[in-house]
This record gives structure tokens, sequence and C-alpha cells, in this order.
């Protein structure tokens, strides 16, 4: 669950929470998807994953 105001709607939160900053969404897409196509090896991308849900507090 969110820990910020979203907008309010029926679509997912993922959806609405994009909804606050939707120039910044294509950026996080391109982002995404050059993870994804092999700059990191799959052990490396969880372990920033992880590191990163350590960084906000969020349960791993």
């Amino acid at each position: 669950m969110a820990r910020i105001e979203l907008p309010d709607g029926n679509e997912t939160e993922q959806t609405r929470m994009w909804q606050l900053a939707p120039d910044f969404y294509e950026v996080a897409g391109k982002f995404s998807k050059t993870m994804y196509a092999g700059a990191l090896s799959t052990r490396e991308r969880e372990l920033a994953r992880m590191r990163i849900a350590q960084i906000n507090a969020c349960p791993i």
C-alpha cells in the first residue's frame, strides 16, 4: 500500500502513482527495459532490488 496520497480512481495503485509524474513514467520504463535486457545479471539485479527496499524501509 502506498504511503503517499494518490489520485482517486478505479485504476491500480501503480497506475494512479504514475499519474503524479507522467513525464517520469517514460524515463523509468526505459530504465527498466535496459536493466532487464542484460545490463545486470539476475543475481545483481535482485541484490539491487533488495538494497533499494532496505533503503526505503520496505519489507523484503
